[in-house]
């Protein structure tokens, strides 16, 4: 009976000995929730770890499915690195971090919690002033995470990102051998900044249009077999053949500007031109203002390009922005206590204009208005990222009116239409199944004396078919955020710099945003709309002026 007794608390205590002893290798599976509540439709997180190694994953990466691009990240428990490794569209990347592992930080608990019937502690930390929860356990022998974030603790079975986004594991099971994929890929490493610009790089797709092309006058601009010059060099123009682009996706123009020896402030345009009528602006860049269609409204004078008819289109106006005094070429003036920027970057988001732009080849063209020889440099590119909004969806765009003198230094009349009741007026026609309209009204006044509309306030009157659809004052009064822009900037006696002053909706060294107006559900049929602005009178040779485009948009 004794011996009995003894082969039982022997075979018992090597039991508890073989149930505690540290598995080769686990897989950890974890879900996601916010508020509570678990999140839909996730891809599961894995963590496959072992003693000397762990990897984070998804089951859509192993099942290779995952979109592009995507990440996994191993940890090396004896050298205490973290390596990143992404696979983009082309070819895969890594990066190799000895040092972020050892710098995480944590505040420790006596608080315990069971997950899975294991024992787990509490750390915290916090991260980009993110509360951070980790709860670990010791309970296995092995170490790993759904994160980076506390691997070198033990198992993290649960993280909590300011009480309410958690990542639980919800299975853990015991593999009898390591892995195949738990091992780091033989790819050549590249620095941290590298990686992570070229993973940033490969979510979007980036078209480029101009590279620092020089914008100027000359007499002697001449185009290439890319870049079409026009205007003296103050209009490039440039054919482009655009990618199908998925209805849903955000649609970014930019621009990166300096100056090349122009000092002034100068209004500047990104613009498309529809070659969908008889005429188009291209005719008009390339053979003069005088070919293209003219607009009157009774003052006398003739107004090219800059309204549609049966058989023109108007300039598409992607980006209306403003040149900054001087940026970059002028740094030298220095004041005290001021660092000046070494460019101006604009951005402008065209999501809007999508059915203009998909699987389209399109003349894309950039005007900085100058009479300089050095004038200014400047990059274009147009950015296309996938994904699904709730912002208005356009499925129908006409363009409508576009009075900014692009041709300015090729003869096209200045904007100055609006000194009588009649404004600019135009005929347009609506074609049958869309509903929801909206016209997008871009404007900014200038004239820039005291008394000319750049620094004065009046009120812009959208009227369709007789009826005021929509009134505002355009007005910027945030101009002073962007004195380090503004190098060569005139002040005045009172402590105020020119870039400082109020203007007619832009400023030194920005974009002006359009205003998206509703006109509700339009009759299919012909309509007319008006724009009316009390636009000042000159005084002496100076003059004023407002650049106003708009275009049509619907709905199926």
């Amino acid at each position: 009976m004794k011996k009995i007794t003894f082969t039982f608390l022997a075979f018992c205590i090597l039991t508890m000995s073989f149930g505690q002893k540290t598995p080769k290798a686990i897989k950890v599976t974890y879900q996601r929730s916010y508020n509570g509540k678990i999140a839909e439709n996730q891809d599961p997180l894995f963590l496959f770890a072992s003693k000397e190694l762990s990897l984070t994953t998804t089951n859509k990466i192993l099942e290779q499915k995952a979109t592009l691009p995507y990440e996994q990240t191993f940890i090396d428990f004896n050298t205490k690195t973290i390596s990143q490794w992404a696979q983009l569209k082309n070819k895969s990347i890594l990066n190799n971090d000895t040092e972020a592992l050892g710098k995480q930080k944590f505040e420790f608990s006596n608080e315990t919690k069971k997950i899975l019937n294991y024992t787990c502690k509490k750390a915290t930390t916090s991260v980009n002033s993110n509360k951070i929860e980790i709860w670990y356990t010791n309970d296995l022998g092995l170490k790993g995470g759904p994160s980076v974030l506390g691997q070198d603790l033990g198992l993290v079975l649960e993280t909590i990102r300011n009480g309410n986004s958690v990542v639980t594991a919800s299975k853990i099971e015991i593999l009898k051998t390591i892995p195949s994929i738990l091992k780091i890929p033989g790819v050549q490493a590249v620095d941290q900044l590298t990686y992570k610009d070229l993973l940033w790089k490969s979510r979007f797709v980036n078209i480029p249009i101009f590279n620092k092309e020089q914008i100027h006058f000359v007499s002697d601009a001449k185009s290439n077999d890319s870049i079409l010059r026009f205007a003296s060099g103050t209009v490039i123009v440039r054919k482009v053949k655009l990618p199908e682009i998925k209805k849903g996706s955000a649609i970014f123009v930019d621009v990166t500007q300096q100056s090349n020896g122009d000092a002034y402030d100068r209004t500047g345009s990104v613009f498309m031109i529809p070659t969908d009528k008889k005429i188009s602006f291209l005719d008009g860049l390339k053979n003069g203002v005088k070919s293209l269609p003219q607009y009157e409204n009774g003052n006398g004078k003739k107004y090219q390009g800059v309204a549609a008819t049966d058989q023109y289109t108007p300039l598409l106006e992607l980006m209306r922005f403003f040149t900054p005094f001087g940026v970059k070429h002028f740094n030298y003036l220095q004041l005290k206590d001021k660092v000046w920027q070494d460019s101006v970057s604009y951005r402008q988001d065209i999501s809007l204009l999508q059915p203009k732009l998909s699987n389209k080849e399109v003349y894309i063209g950039m005007f900085i208005g100058n009479y300089d020889a050095g004038g200014h440099k400047a990059s274009l590119n147009i950015t296309i990222h996938e994904g699904e909004d709730n912002n208005t969806k356009a499925d129908y765009i006409l363009p409508l009116f576009n009075t900014l003198n692009v041709m300015e230094m090729a003869g096209q009349e200045y904007g100055t239409m609006f000194d009588n009741e009649k404004g600019l007026e135009l005929t347009f026609e609506v074609p049958q199944g869309y509903k929801n309209f909206k016209l997008s009204y871009t404007t900014t006044g200038h004239g820039g004396w005291e008394n000319g509309d750049e620094f004065l306030q009046k009120k812009n009157t959208i009227f369709i078919d007789g009826k005021e659809v929509f009134g505002f004052t355009p007005w910027r009064t945030d101009c002073g955020s962007y004195r380090l822009s503004n190098p060569a900037s005139g002040n005045f006696g009172n402590g105020l710099s020119s870039s400082d002053l109020s203007r007619s909706n832009w400023c030194p060294g920005t974009t002006t945003n359009p205003n998206l107006i509703d006109l509700g559900n339009l009759a299919p049929g012909k309509h007319t709309i008006r724009v009316s602005i009390p636009m000042g009178k000159p005084e002496g040779t100076s003059s004023s002026a407002w650049n106003v485009s708009g275009f049509l948009i619907g709905e199926r």
